[in-house]
């Protein structure tokens, strides 16, 4: 299970206090659920697919009632998608919808109906994701008992729709056990109509129910059409036939694949059993879906195939899964064993999203190619080997080392600064935002290797809004202490206007840098260990991370013992000028991992690439970094016109 961006960032509390304007419009855009509309939407194109053949045999209709029904809902249908939010892929949905009422308008045959509900349904989904699939594995004993006390009236104890109330509703309660109708029904469709109810039948919505209980509602009643030699025969089938594993990679596919949509690939008999083997036990298919290289590969031909189909949202989002969910996650071994291959990775990845939102069909393929080169080199480089000792050793220290030394910077140079200043009573929050970072980053360790799966996203947005924010913070110190040190007054000022300055409000803005400042570069770590321990070799990585923590004290101590004995002014000077340059590191890292998250685009340039700067070769974090060089350049240059101005006075 993924945390999304918002739901971790309870987690984050200083960054969510300190960026909900940005959340409020970026991450809404990212992940936000355009609601009730699109649900409905789904559902009423669903029941077309699924209650089409009972109007229409032959081209003839058979039942007037269903079939004004049928006319009805597309008919809603083509309403209610002008009305969800607007998107890029809209026009091709609405396009879709006509085309299906077209054909119920003319009396179709029912296979090509379907057919045209699936594919708007498809585009429907990928516009407007919403959940197809329970967050927790559905429990199928919780799934009967809700049956019995709900559905069993109406619908009748086996699923026969003839309940003790059957006979006066109308109308008629489906019979679940009916298997030709079955076959056209998907979990998903189930859940659906659980989740909202049926408009103008006797079926209520039980939205009443948790999420959790609807979905185990469904995927009960979406396994009476099937018999126990059916679940037994797919059982083996599951275990003899690779073809169903990649049908079925997830448990999303076993919600929203109908059985008839299975035969088309699997034929009749393999899918029928196969379908009641994993509506039965839908762990299997999830403890199977792919993860790591094969996800990205699976993700990329997803995102190629979108490509060609001219739909480039669902193109640039499955693209981005296929670095965030599957590369990402085992980044920290391949940078381990092979950077230069983990580097070339990563422009690829970044070269296929630059091509795929230009829309170049040539160019998204010829990069897709690459990375699919590329991931092939990765395959043999990580083999099934584990890494040696030494390997494990190094990647454990220099990541520590990296990022602790990013941290250290900051908290060290507000540390030194207040020592000057003569403000120790600040001092406390300052310890108390690093210190909190590290508690909040041992939380998270739990989290992460316990409780959930930490997302590419969430670990990138996170990252990416914490450099930018941290960027912006440092980058006005900077300034602020060149003013001071190019007008020469800092005793007077230090002495007379400091305690004035520094009010309870800016010390828990200490408390909030020293707090950033420390958790995204434990954030950080922590994910990168745990890839890391994938390896086993326990001995070195501790090892190295011990060694890591002397070499941070070590530093510390020297950066300390150095400030403390610098005069105040060359102190402010040189500081002033270092909090600048790490403003423009972090813009630069900032914007990057923005990129990764997919929240800004990519635009690859011809430029050296320096990880240690923060300089990347993309158009959007060089001009976010010239633009922070810039107002560095302007007002350094203003303080020193007002520090001349001031000796003239």
């Amino acid at each position: 299970m993924f945390i999304k961006v918002k739901k971790w960032l309870v987690c984050y509390p200083l960054v969510a206090a300190s960026l909900s304007l940005l959340l409020a419009g970026g991450a809404q855009a990212q992940v936000a659920d355009p609601g009730a509309g699109a649900k409905q939407l789904w559902q009423l194109i669903d029941y077309v697919a699924v209650d089409y053949s009972g109007a229409i045999e032959h081209g003839k209709v058979v039942s007037e009632a269903e079939y004004a029904e049928m006319l009805d809902f597309t008919d809603n249908a083509a309403t209610q998608i002008a009305a969800l939010p607007a998107h890029a892929s809209q026009a091709a949905i609405a396009a879709a919808i006509a085309d299906l009422r077209q054909a119920v308008v003319a009396k179709a045959d029912g296979v090509e109906v379907k057919r045209l509900a699936h594919h708007a349904n498809g585009l429907l989904i990928a516009a407007y994701p919403i959940p197809v699939a329970p967050k927790v594995l559905p429990n199928l004993m919780r799934g009967a008992a809700l049956y019995a006390a709900q559905c069993a009236s109406c619908h009748g104890v086996a699923g026969g729709g003839d309940g003790p109330l059957a006979a006066s509703l109308e109308p008629k309660p489906i019979a679940f056990t009916d298997g030709e109708r079955a076959q056209s029904r998907s979990v998903m469709a189930l859940y659906q109509v659980i989740s909202q109810g049926v408009a103008g039948t006797s079926m209520a919505s039980f939205g009443q129910l948790s999420d959790n209980e609807r979905w185990d509602l469904a995927f009960f009643v979406g396994g009476m059409s099937h018999d126990a030699a059916a679940r037994t025969h797919g059982e083996k089938l599951w275990q003899d036939d690779p073809q169903a594993k990649t049908l079925y990679a997830d448990l999303a596919a076993v919600t929203t694949l109908t059985q008839e949509a299975a035969a088309a690939k699997l034929g009749a008999d393999e899918a029928q059993a196969l379908t009641a083997y994993l509506r039965s036990a839908p762990g299997k298919a999830e403890a199977h879906k792919p993860t790591g290289l094969a996800l990205s590969r699976l993700r990329l031909e997803e995102s190629l195939a979108a490509v060609h189909a001219g739909d480039r949202a669902a193109a640039t989002r499955l693209g981005l899964s296929a670095y965030l969910d599957g590369f990402e996650p085992i980044e920290p071994m391949v940078g381990a064993r092979n950077k230069s291959l983990l580097l070339a990775v990563e422009n690829a990845m970044l070269a296929y999203r630059s091509a795929v939102a230009k829309g170049t069909v040539a160019d998204a393929e010829a990069a897709g190619d690459k990375l699919q080169q590329l991931f092939t080199h990765v395959e043999a480089e990580l083999g099934d080997a584990k890494a040696e000792p030494m390997t494990t050793f190094i990647g454990a220290l220099t990541i520590l080392l990296r990022e602790g030394v990013e941290a250290l910077l900051i908290v060290i140079g507000i540390i030194a600064f207040l020592r000057k200043a003569k403000r120790n009573d600040v001092m406390p929050y300052v310890h108390g935002g690093w210190i909190s970072a590290l508690v909040a980053g041992g939380l998270t360790w739990v989290a992460a290797t316990y409780l959930v799966t930490i997302s590419g996203a969430s670990r990138e947005v996170s990252e990416g809004l914490g450099s930018v924010f941290a960027a912006l913070v440092l980058l006005s110190v900077g300034l602020w202490m060149h003013q001071k040190s190019s007008a020469g007054r800092w005793q007077e000022y230090l002495h007379e206007k400091l305690t004035a300055a520094m009010t309870r409000r800016s010390a828990w803005g200490l408390f909030a840098l020293a707090f950033i400042a420390v958790y995204r570069e434990v954030f950080e770590t922590v994910l990168f260990y745990s890839a890391l321990a994938a390896d086993g070799n326990g001995g070195a990585l501790l090892g190295g991370f011990l060694v890591a923590i002397v070499l941070l004290v070590v530093i510390a101590w020297a950066l300390l013992r150095s400030s403390a004995r610098m005069p105040i002014g060359q102190f402010f000077s040189w500081t002033s000028a270092f909090v600048a340059l790490l403003a423009v590191i972090l813009m630069g890292k900032g914007v990057a991992a923005l990129q990764e998250a997919g929240w800004i685009g990519v635009t690859p340039v011809d430029f050296m690439r320096i990880d240690l700067l923060g300089i990347l070769p993309t158009l959007e974090t060089l001009l976010a970094q010239a633009a922070i060089v810039a107002i560095i350049v302007a007002g350094y240059g203003w303080n020193r016109y007002s520090a001349g101005k001031h000796k003239l006075a």
